[in-house]
């Protein structure tokens, strides 16, 4: 069976709003992008003070790499750059904890590109680590997971 949603895409880097809530939504993705959710732009600092949104209407959300990286500093953890300047670009191995295991099968490499990691946010389940950047993946509550990669 088929499940089709409508989508509603939104770009603040272009100066779209972001909506007041998600009553109407089933819920929000924030994908990636070459800016850091350390960047100072007006746009980066709406969408991390956005994400308070679908965190105070217990609503589904999905960040991949950026988006996991703006919901981990929404949640008061640091997002950092290693500082031998490493990147993960490429296929990398990633393990899921045991907290991971329970919400689905993991591959065991994903495609990343990021130069950033994230430390866990107080009160997160870590869902998958790595070596570069030991933090993959988390979920927060029962409704909010972020992930440092695509998982495919």
């Amino acid at each position: 069976m088929q499940k089709r949603f409508p989508l509603d895409i939104r770009r603040p880097a272009l100066g779209d709003p972001l909506p007041y809530t998600l009553a109407n939504h089933s819920g929000a993705v924030v994908f990636g992008g070459p800016m850091s959710a350390n960047d100072n732009e007006d746009y980066v600092r709406r969408e991390i003070d956005w994400l308070d949104i679908p965190l105070k209407e217990d609503r589904p959300f999905l960040g991949i790499c950026l988006g996991a990286q703006m919901l981990a500093r929404q949640l008061g953890a640091r997002v950092y750059g290693n500082n031998d300047g490493s990147v993960e670009i490429g296929w990398y191995p990633i393990e899921a904890t045991n907290h991971g295991r329970l919400l689905m099968t993991w591959p065991s490499m994903v495609y990343q590109f990021h130069r950033e990691g994230f430390e866990l946010p107080h009160g997160a389940n870590l869902l998958a680590h790595g070596d570069l950047y030991p933090n993959q993946a988390f979920r927060y509550g029962k409704r909010l997971t972020a992930c440092n990669s695509m998982l495919s």
